[in-house]
């Protein structure tokens, strides 16, 4: 009889940790969901599609960015940034667009955020 109890109390004390986890889990989704941010950047020293791909996909590794869309190449760029101000800030992101290496030369550091 003993052992019933214990085994039933043990199941039902699993079944309410597991679903407490899951609803927390649920909640924190949402709430990183709500707390984004879309910033708009203008970026010279573009000079080809491959640097646009460079730069957005350097970016969207980046911890709290979720998106980054890149416009029309030309004298300046403008790239679309949507991320997490919890996570990164604007500065880091931005940081990141700089230090990304040129697509002829890995080594140059030519893109430049417009202010």
């Amino acid at each position: 009889m003993k052992f019933s109890n214990i085994f039933v109390l043990t199941i039902a004390f699993i079944l309410v940790s597991t679903t407490a986890t899951f609803a927390q889990s649920a909640t924190e989704k949402v709430q990183t969901a709500d707390s984004t941010k879309t910033i708009e950047t203008k970026v010279k020293g573009i000079t080809c599609s491959t640097d646009l791909k460079m730069i957005s996909a350097n970016v969207e590794q980046l911890k709290g960015v979720s998106t980054c869309k890149a416009g029309k190449t030309g004298p300046t760029t403008t790239f679309e940034i949507v991320y997490n101000p919890a996570l990164i800030t604007e500065k880091e992101i931005h940081s990141a667009i700089q230090n990304t290496g040129s697509c002829e030369n890995p080594d140059e550091r030519p893109y430049k955020i417009k202010q």
